[in-house]
């Protein structure tokens, strides 16, 4: 591209931005009168080329040009707000002013090269101007505990998690502070996500968008939950096994995803175990679904805490233990205990081992002992979670839960067995 072509391509982008948060404030501001507005879409889109272009006369004039524009467009700005505040006191407000500051520094931000970003700013900025009735609606319904719930989150996830090393500590450096504690963040962040899809899509719908939000993250967290759940509301416990059941169902595609990315040739004779793992939760799961056409009317009355703090720090604890008693196996069996390793491994989590053994399959571990090793970790996985769910929430949510995920674990090796012999 010539530097003739850049310029206008860039000055073509500083005013793209400033149509496109013109055109949502045009339609926001549709029903206002002809020159009742402080600002329409030919003034954005004129805010948004006066930006690129200033950015495009600013190298030998110096910086301080582009500064002196966005303070005498501050300027018009107040003055014009000074007015329509004289004539329409009922419609005050300083949204117009900060968008059109904000189009004219993404402007000049178009204009200097960083188009991606300025373009990305832009459409976030329409986004977040357009959502004005949904998120003054979202705020109404808001409790305070809900918010010192969502504050306490972001302290565990972007405060505290960043800080936390993460290396190996302890015997055989096997606790990982930032690891252990990735998984208190994410199962505080699945009660957090359950709590408000069974409040805003209901019983049934929450239960499903909790499910399938947990099995690409955790479903040991997610079941770990729903049965805490489900021991204080038992007339809950079909609605919470078909959330288990859609987050465990969930794990065995994400686990094809990896392999897939990770070792390939471990994917094609994973499919037939790992598929016929999915099937049957997922069958599970569909029965459960068409059980609760009229599920309680009380669901959401279950859900009191946004966010359980003290079962996810609970459930580190243990996550810690088993990791130490997995390295354990690892160190006093050697290469000889893969498999045993496998189910060890399995008993916390399957990213990792799958991880490990996709990795060793491409250093000259045989690809059928890595794929039964993957395998055997989900069904080890599976045995926990079916456990957890009896142990914790009841017969009901036992039966309900075990036996599918029971079937599943036997499934998924037989089918290995199978397809060699």
């Amino acid at each position: 591209m010539s530097p003739e072509q850049a310029t206008f391509y860039h000055l073509g982008v500083a005013l793209a931005i400033g149509l496109l948060i013109g055109v949502e404030r045009g339609w926001s501001e549709r029903e206002e009168q002809e020159g009742t507005r402080v600002a329409g879409v030919r003034t954005f889109a004129l805010i948004g080329l006066l930006g690129g272009a200033l950015v495009l006369v600013a190298p030998p004039l110096g910086g301080w040009l582009v500064a002196l524009g966005l303070l005498a467009l501050g300027g018009l700005f107040a003055t014009a707000h000074v007015v329509h505040a004289r004539t329409r006191p009922d419609h005050l407000g300083i949204t117009v002013p900060v968008a059109g500051l904000l189009t004219f520094v993404l402007g000049a931000l178009a204009a200097s090269g960083q188009v991606a970003a300025a373009a990305a700013g832009a459409v976030v900025a329409a986004l977040l101007l357009s959502a004005k009735p949904a998120m003054h609606r979202w705020l109404g319904t808001l409790r305070r505990h809900e918010l010192s719930a969502g504050l306490q989150l972001l302290l565990l996830s972007v405060v505290v998690l960043p800080l936390l090393p993460d290396q190996g500590y302890g015997p055989w450096q096997a606790l990982n502070p930032h690891r252990i504690w990735w998984m208190v963040v994410l199962i505080a962040a699945m009660s957090f996500v359950g709590y408000f899809a069974v409040k805003e899509a209901g019983a049934r719908k929450g239960a499903v968008f909790t499910g399938l939000f947990a099995g690409l993250a955790s479903s040991t967290a997610l079941t770990l939950h729903f049965s805490r759940l489900a021991r204080g509301r038992p007339d809950l416990s079909p609605m919470l096994a078909m959330g288990i059941l859609l987050a465990c169902g969930t794990m065995f595609p994400r686990m094809a995803v990896v392999l897939a990315v990770v070792a390939p040739g471990l994917l094609l004779p994973a499919l037939l175990p790992l598929g016929l793992m999915t099937l049957v939760i997922y069958g599970a799961a569909l029965r459960q679904w068409w059980a609760l056409r009229d599920p309680p009317g009380e669901a959401a009355a279950a859900m009191t805490n946004p966010l359980e703090l003290p079962v996810a720090i609970g459930f580190g604890a243990l996550l810690a233990l088993v990791m130490v008693l997995a390295k354990a196996v690892e160190v006093w069996l050697g290469n000889a205990g893969v498999l045993v390793l496998a189910a060890a491994s399995g008993i916390a989590d399957v990213d990792a081992i799958t991880l490990s053994l996709a990795g060793m399959a491409g250093t000259g571990l045989d690809l059928n002992i890595a794929v039964t090793g993957i395998v055997i970790a989900a069904g080890a996985n599976c045995l926990v979670k079916g456990g957890m769910a009896g142990a914790i929430g009841g017969r009901g949510l036992g039966l309900t839960v075990a036996l599918p995920l029971a079937l599943a674990a036997m499934l998924g090796p037989l089918a290995i067995w199978l397809a060699r012999w």
